[in-house]
């Protein structure tokens, strides 16, 4: 397996984690799920949004779950947030669609893992590559990318 950027920052921060491989051409986090064996509520997606003018904040949560983005906006610290259109991703982040992490963005931005993230004791993410998923405590990751947790889900 080939190492990503994201496994390089994780062991250059002695973060200990363990990569999963599954078909690169599945891109629906559900899916993905089933692909490396676990719960929904194990794997989460990365979800990149912008508040206008260059001010972009990456929100991790469950693949079973869609962001508020009211809730997303007051924990970024914003007014307001909308989805960052899928045609910019990869200039704000790095990353392609389906292999988005939180790790090893471009730049530094502000990032909140939703706070179901506490009832696992590992979580998945993408590690930055479509077919490959890392395994890491979520308080690792925070640690990693300076994240915050707060509730950023959609109820029902």
């Amino acid at each position: 397996m080939v190492k990503t950027n994201a496994m390089r920052i994780l062991e250059r921060e002695k973060i200990k984690y363990t990569p999963h491989t599954y078909d690169d051409t599945v891109l629906d986090g559900q899916a993905v799920a089933k692909l490396v064996g676990q719960p929904a509520q194990r794997v989460f997606k990365t979800l990149v949004t912008t508040a206008g003018e260059g001010k972009y904040a990456v929100f991790a949560l469950s693949v079973e779950q869609e962001l508020d983005l009211k809730k997303a906006a007051r924990a970024a610290g914003v007014k307001a947030l909308s989805m960052l259109p899928q045609k910019m991703l990869q200039s704000v982040t790095g990353y392609v669609r389906g292999g988005c992490s939180p790790v090893g963005m471009k730049k530094k931005l502000t990032t909140v893992i939703d706070e179901d993230a506490f009832l696992q004791e590992t979580i998945f993410v993408s590690a930055g590559r479509c077919g490959v998923q890392i395994e890491v405590a979520p308080r690792d990751l925070a640690r990693c990318v300076g994240a915050v947790f707060d509730d950023v889900k959609a109820e029902g």
